[in-house]
């Protein structure tokens, strides 16, 4: 066993590209950064689920959130592209919570 010790952001950012995604500082970017990146009235209504091969899996609460969403998804891009740590994204998915 070696005594070399690997720092936990190459061990995660390795696991989570071994399940196909987009990497441990693009999760953190966009996840981290939600609110300051989309504004305090969009992040009170959907919240990002899953960031997988360029495509953000967003939630909201309600349909008409959903309609806005898809409406700003190129702004939304636009503004959560700096937080992404190089990664792409060219996609949004948006989804209806179920109650």
């Amino acid at each position: 066993m070696s005594d070399d010790f690997t720092p936990l952001s190459l061990s995660l950012d390795a696991v989570i590209r071994s399940l196909k995604g987009d990497g441990s500082r693009a999760v953190a970017g966009v996840f981290g950064h939600w609110e300051e990146a989309v504004g305090e009235a969009i992040s009170a209504h959907a919240k990002p689920i899953l960031l997988d091969n360029g495509r953000l899996l967003v939630e909201v609460d309600q349909p008409g959130w959903a309609t806005q969403l898809r409406y700003l998804e190129k702004d939304l891009l636009e503004r959560l592209r700096p937080h992404l740590g190089g990664a792409e994204l060219h996609a949004i998915e948006v989804r209806v919570a179920r109650r």
